[in-house]
């Protein structure tokens, strides 16, 4: 049995981490795995166990996560810290921490702070003169990203990433947030919910050919991680049911670096106002001689500008 299993781990985090020396008075900051329990490091499972009291995204998550590595906590050890009460639930904390305690924090997967709550708890920590120490671990951001195979960039424009997290829910918002995304050099990553899915696609679609990397229940049972044009989303979920399910990362790859464009855009700023902006992107294009793609991520710069 996986749970079993797992709480044998205890011994070997025991001798592989206990020799550290963890400072009272100090929030650990301390990641979870996104979806297999097998991810977790020594040195989280020692913390978890070393800790006075455990603040938590939510704290029957987090007992039943503590369950299967074989930790005992009671209630009274655990502390609900959320995106609801964060700021208030945060001085509970730093009264803890004040008194010499030693508190953990865990969001339901990941890495705290990151499209997820703590970030709010470690800057109030930090405003009160203590200490966060963070304990690294899975993130499905960097995992995503080590399998999208990204091309390396050609210019410093284009180099490293851009991590926005979940876009607008409203309709004119996220297009205006796609038209940004369009044009920006270097890679962006975007994280969805599955009953949102099928908007963003549709959203992204107007990226064209830009490839997106789709990756779904990432280190889960049904895993699955593709690559394709981001106009080709929308068919794609809809040949497979299964494909909208689960949690999703997606990469946007490093667009064309921008470059400075003369006519081009000249002329592109006078079609815009007149014609459908595919329309003008290629007259542009054919009458200036410069670059089709470039001139299609600058019109939807145009365009969110207004």
């Amino acid at each position: 049995m996986l749970t079993s299993s797992l709480a044998t781990s205890l011994g070997a985090a025991r001798d592989a981490a206990s020799a550290q020396v963890y400072p009272p008075g100090t929030l650990y900051v301390v990641a979870t795995p996104i979806g297999n329990l097998a991810d977790i490091s020594l040195r989280a499972l020692w913390v978890l166990q070393l800790v006075d009291a455990l603040a938590c995204e939510d704290t029957r998550h987090t007992q039943t996560l503590l369950r299967a590595y074989g930790i005992e906590r009671n209630n009274a050890q655990l502390l609900a810290v959320h995106q609801h009460n964060e700021t208030q639930a945060a001085q509970a904390v730093i009264a803890r921490l004040q008194a010499g305690e030693r508190v953990a924090y865990v969001s339901d997967a990941g890495t705290p702070g990151v499209s997820d709550p703590g970030a709010r708890l470690v800057a109030a920590v930090q405003a009160a003169g203590l200490r966060a120490v963070p304990l690294p671990g899975a993130s499905s951001v960097t995992a995503a990203l080590s399998v999208a195979g990204l091309a390396a960039p050609h210019s410093w424009d284009a180099q490293g990433f851009v991590f926005a997290g979940f876009l607008p829910n409203k309709t004119q918002e996220r297009q205006t947030a796609v038209a940004h995304i369009g044009a920006q050099a270097r890679a962006v990553v975007l994280l969805e919910a599955p009953h949102r899915i099928e908007a963003l696609a549709q959203a992204l679609q107007a990226l064209g050919e830009r490839p997106v990397t789709v990756a779904r229940e990432i280190t889960k049972q049904f895993e699955q991680v593709v690559t394709l044009p981001a106009g080709d989303l929308p068919a794609w979920l809809a040949q497979d049911p299964n494909r909208s399910r689960g949690e999703f990362v997606l990469v946007v790859h490093p667009g064309q670096a921008a470059a400075t464009l003369g006519e081009g855009e000249r002329v592109l700023k006078l079609l815009l106002p007149e014609l459908p902006l595919k329309t003008a992107v290629k007259l542009a294009a054919e009458i200036s001689g410069e670059s089709k793609n470039i001139l299609y991520d600058l019109a939807l710069t145009l365009k969110a500008e207004g």
